[in-house]
């Protein structure tokens, strides 16, 4: 059972839960709090409610270092240091919704007695430490230091991330409080950038927001390459051998979504327009993201016409392969262009069926691709899932009305698919 020097984290969704399992393979004991009384019964027979590869072995793996608990006095009553992974939402003006941040610290009065360390690891707006060292104050919590150490994980890959990061960042006013924050990475070996509290909170958002930039650039370059019969896919391979671009995050395709690059582009460029400057660079890079979805649709109605009562399939959910996450999913925006144009829409995702019945209304969800593509006008492969890779193409001319592919990731050979009898088309290829 998690003694007095455990780490607390308040908040298990998705970055608290990785964040507490992988402390928890470090070594560490870990008190995890949630208000959510069902995830944490859920958690306490190590049944993990999302989808990321090998956290639920992980969870029980370390079971006997990880306490759950929807009391935050338990928390503060074991841990002197206390991580914060709330969820932060976009509200309806771009904004960051702090909302469950400051509950969290409404909660501290008469619950904090001895000394602690709240770490920030939540996607927090810039300036939010400061707003936050001012409540300590209002509250005459001396007793409290903050810091601000925020999370790089990518959704399917989260524990290699954590466990092999490419840096750590420390944000602090007290030296010896991100000292402290510090050495509970001391197994990991990698930079740790110590720095300012508003410093590591722009780091965040800087990165994210260069990430989604080059994203929405070679979309740009894949929609050129259509015009003058270029192949954005040698284009890329091209710009990628030169060190100081690099090759990551340079495939082109319908866009990015999930929960952290539409969020925090958006955010970073609110937090830049409170301040009096328009990000007029940010602004592009989510125009062209939302634009390309539109893309994929006006190539389906050049093959097909008027979409009215024709039947689309599309393959994958997901925002990416290896996750459930469909927040912010591109299939989610496509889907809903499609049936306001009057389509029918089908779709399959070997992982996120179970949960897209909430996320998005009015299509059919399929248990395989074959269910999924029968009777359909065309097909968009919207997630790059590795069983995508080899389609059943055959089988599937057997059972489609049309015989149209659309690889919205440029994932497919498009010689084997045309071998096939089938038109293709991806983003910016030949």
């Amino acid at each position: 059972m998690p003694a007095r020097n455990s780490i607390g984290v308040i908040g298990i969704g998705y970055v608290g839960l990785v964040t507490s399992a992988c402390f928890a393979e470090l070594g560490h004991n870990v008190v995890c709090m949630d208000i959510d009384a069902d995830k944490i019964s859920s958690l306490e027979q190590s049944q993990v409610p999302i989808y990321e590869p090998g956290l639920e072995e992980l969870v029980r793996k370390n079971q006997e270092r990880m306490l759950f608990t929807t009391s935050l006095e338990k928390v503060f009553d074991r841990c002197e240091i206390v991580f914060i992974a709330v969820d932060t939402p976009p509200t309806f003006t771009g904004d960051a919704d702090l909302s469950r941040v400051f509950a969290v610290m409404s909660s501290l009065p008469g619950l904090v007695d001895n000394h602690h360390v709240l770490v920030m690891k939540s996607t927090v707006p810039v300036g939010t430490g400061n707003k936050i060292s001012a409540e300590l104050a209002r509250q005459e919590a001396g007793n409290i230091d903050y810091v601000s150490n925020p999370e790089f994980l990518r959704e399917g890959s989260a524990i290699h991330d954590f466990m092999n990061p490419d840096r750590i960042v420390i944000g602090s006013r007290d030296p010896q409080a991100g000292r402290k924050v510090a050495m509970l990475y001391d197994k990991l070996k990698a930079p740790i950038l110590e720095t300012n509290v508003p410093t590591a909170e722009m780091i965040k958002y800087a990165s994210n927001a260069f990430l989604a930039t080059k994203i929405s650039f070679i979309n740009e370059i894949a929609n050129v390459c259509e015009e003058v019969g270029a192949d954005v896919s040698v284009v890329a391979e091209g710009m990628g051998y030169d060190q100081r671009i690099g090759r990551h995050f340079l495939n082109a395709g319908i866009g990015f979504g999930g929960s952290c690059f539409p969020k925090d582009v958006a955010a970073l460029k609110q937090i830049a327009g409170n301040s009096g400057y328009h990000f007029q660079l940010l602004t592009a890079v989510i125009e062209v993201n939302e634009l390309q979805k539109r893309r994929v649709v006006n190539k389906l109605k050049k093959h097909l016409g008027n979409l009215s009562d024709k039947t689309i399939a599309l393959l994958g959910l997901a925002f990416k392969p290896n996750t459930s996450d469909l927040r912010e999913a591109s299939s989610i925006v496509l889907a809903s262009r499609l049936l306001g144009d009057g389509a029918y829409v089908k779709a399959y995702d070997p992982v996120a069926i179970p949960y897209a019945a909430k996320a998005v209304r009015g299509i059919l969800l399929c248990d395989d691709i074959l269910s999924a593509v029968s009777g359909s006008d065309a097909v968009v492969l919207v997630t790059e899932w590795e069983e995508f890779e080899h389609l059943p193409l055959e089988k599937m001319k057997e059972c489609m009305r049309h015989h149209l592919i659309i690889d919205g990731r440029n994932f497919l050979d498009p010689e084997e698919v045309r071998a096939a009898g089938f038109a293709y088309e991806g983003i910016g290829r030949i």
